[in-house]
């Protein structure tokens, strides 16, 4: 198969796909094709898309590939749906989210210890409901407390390839210092 046609049939996928599109199911889809060849078709669909200055963009999101629209157009996108932004996270849920992705896996009792303050279960039940946190498992202590950790959707709502694109506590000291 050509490249070109190789290209636009990615391109075509991750439009459909309701999930990030990963390398792997591009070398399923093409399984004549090595996987240096997909890999470098690939990288060539995803440059060439987003060198153009259309409304949208193809991003790495979760492992994946995703098509998404370019956040400088945002507003304008929900004044033509005539939508509020989405429903907002309370600042506990905030910083719960926050201490779950940075710590993960943790317990109730942990997260309520990093913020000095008592986390109602109602804030982790909003998260999971959100599926932004997920149940990794139990603790091997007495009690046997549940585990939480970010979820596949966290990284797709936040636009995050990996835990790893989380910016470190010196990057928020640096963006705090901005802002002052």
């Amino acid at each position: 198969m050509e490249i070109s046609e190789m290209r636009a049939v990615m391109e075509a996928i991750i439009y459909v796909a309701d999930d990030p599109v990963k390398k792997e199911h591009f070398r399923d889809i093409f399984p004549d094709e090595n996987a240096e060849a997909v890999e470098q078709a690939l990288k060539e669909m995803v440059d060439e898309f987003n060198q153009r200055q259309g409304g949208m963009q193809i991003r790495e999101v979760a492992g994946g590939w995703r098509m998404t629209t370019r956040p400088e157009h945002h507003e304008y996108i929900r004044s033509y749906l005539k939508t509020r932004p989405g429903s907002k996270l309370s600042l506990a849920a905030l910083e719960t989210l926050a201490v779950i992705a940075y710590k993960q896996p943790v317990t109730q009792a942990e997260i309520q210890a990093i913020r000095g303050k008592k986390s109602n279960s109602s804030t982790l039940q909003t998260l999971l409901e959100k599926k932004l946190v997920s149940i990794q498992g139990r603790k091997q202590v007495v009690g046997r407390p549940i585990l939480y950790g970010t979820s596949r959707d966290f990284l797709i709502h936040f636009g995050l390839n990996s835990l790893a694109d989380l910016p470190t506590l010196e990057e928020f000291a640096q963006l705090a210092e901005e802002q002052v």
